[in-house]
């Protein structure tokens, strides 16, 4: 297949590489503008972007691929079908409707649910046991496309948003390679997909990251473990806003008010009330600090 390829974090460099292992022609590829990064502000190119000019690809940044003369520029490579994978752009149905067999997308759950960007870390939070794959033909909807393959992948309980995101790029290759292979032999069985049953994963906003102690312990956990390792959850604890990487429930309940510290130990980490029980917080990185266990950090702290 003659494919143009548009993605931009590492998930999407994950099926770049799939598409070039596995014999497909990438004529361009389409990556969001390089962002400035660090603490330097430099800017920084994408995972997308450094992968295909390593292999020597044509890189196209638009700030807006639907706009101007930009699209005619599309239809000058003649692909057959472009690839979608976390692009971070909305592409019109004018621009989906150029190649042959138009656009298909690599989305990191089980469609209908978890439509929008941040499916990896909502389907921790909502508790799922499950997520997967979706291969859907792009229309101009966020995500409303026919489903032409999913690809189960099971959640443990001890799972991280990290856990499960290299589970699902280890299950993206199989499932975009059969897609393209049946495009390309005229067998795909397109199935609409049911807007009743759809949930939603918003973009992750620097607000959605904070913990709260009202929500019970496992919802709590889940929350924790959604975030590692990235954007990370974080709590107010004694006047200080640490990021929290791990925890665990402690079996013991405490007479005290939701939020409060219930106690802090040298050897197991702070303690904090939560709706439904006690919270263990056990590895934090502090305000310009590094991370750490909670232990190691209530040793040198005043509570």
């Amino acid at each position: 297949m003659k494919i143009i390829f548009m993605g931009t974090p590492q998930f999407a460099q994950v099926c770049l590489q799939t598409l070039l292992d596995g014999g497909h022609e990438v004529v361009a590829v389409l990556t969001q503008p390089d962002r400035p990064a660090g603490r330097g502000k430099k800017p920084q190119q994408s995972p997308v972007k450094e992968l295909a000019l390593a292999y020597g690809i044509e890189v196209l940044q638009p700030e807006r691929a639907n706009r101007g003369d930009f699209p005619a520029k599309l239809a000058s490579y003649v692909a057959d079908v472009f690839v979608v994978a976390a692009y971070g752009q909305i592409l019109s149905q004018k621009v989906l409707d150029i190649p042959k067999y138009g656009a298909i997308n690599v989305h990191a759950s089980l469609l209908p649910k978890l439509r929008g960007a941040a499916p990896i870390q909502q389907a921790i939070l909502n508790g799922d046991k499950k997520t997967g794959i979706t291969i859907m033909q792009m229309d101009a909807g966020m995500d409303t496309g026919d489903m032409l393959l999913k690809s189960e992948v099971e959640i443990m309980p001890s799972d991280t948003g990290g856990d499960l995101y290299e589970k699902l790029c280890k299950a993206a290759p199989n499932a975009l390679l059969t897609v393209l292979d049946q495009i390309a032999k005229g067998t795909t069985k397109p199935e609409k997909q049911d807007d009743n049953q759809a949930t939603y994963a918003p973009m992750i906003s620097k607000e959605m990251t904070r913990i709260d102690f009202t929500k019970t312990t496992q919802q709590i956990m889940d929350f924790v473990r959604g975030y590692n390792p990235f954007p990370v959850a974080n709590a107010d604890i004694n006047g200080k806003i640490l990021k929290i990487w791990s925890a665990k429930i402690f079996d013991n309940s405490e007479n005290s008010a939701i939020g409060e510290i219930v106690r802090t130990c040298p050897k197991e980490g702070i303690f904090v009330q939560a709706a439904d029980g006690v919270l263990n917080i056990t590895e934090i990185t502090p305000p310009n600090g590094k991370k750490m266990t909670a232990a190691e950090y209530i040793r040198g702290q005043s509570f």
